[in-house]
């Protein structure tokens, strides 16, 4: 869903399945993301480990995170730029994504 709303503003989108692949998306990405979205629960390499990861990298640690996750306190603990509570909706995604992305 949000890869669709996301693609439908305009906005261009690369999607991992879970930690690791976006960690090569990353290594890979030119230019780097405005953004990037992150589910705390994903398969493999999970968000805590992706944050880590991300956090200690001095190429990407600068890269604006936003949390989506059903599980606020744990979210918010993180200090994330921005947090978003699932379910989404598209207008609190749209806008949230404007802020970082022009």
């Amino acid at each position: 869903m949000m890869h669709d709303v996301l693609e439908i503003e305009g906005y261009q989108i690369s999607v991992a399945r879970n930690g690791a692949e976006a960690i090569e998306i990353l290594r890979r990405a030119s230019p780097l993301p405005c953004v990037i979205l992150l589910d705390l629960m994903m398969p493999v390499l999970n968000g805590w480990e992706f944050l880590d990861f991300q956090r200690n990298d001095p190429k990407f640690k600068d890269i604006p995170l936003v949390i989506c996750s059903a599980y606020q306190e744990s979210a918010k603990a993180i200090n994330p730029a921005a947090y978003l509570k699932k379910p989404l909706h598209y207008q609190p995604l749209v806008e949230t994504i404007k802020k970082f992305c022009s």
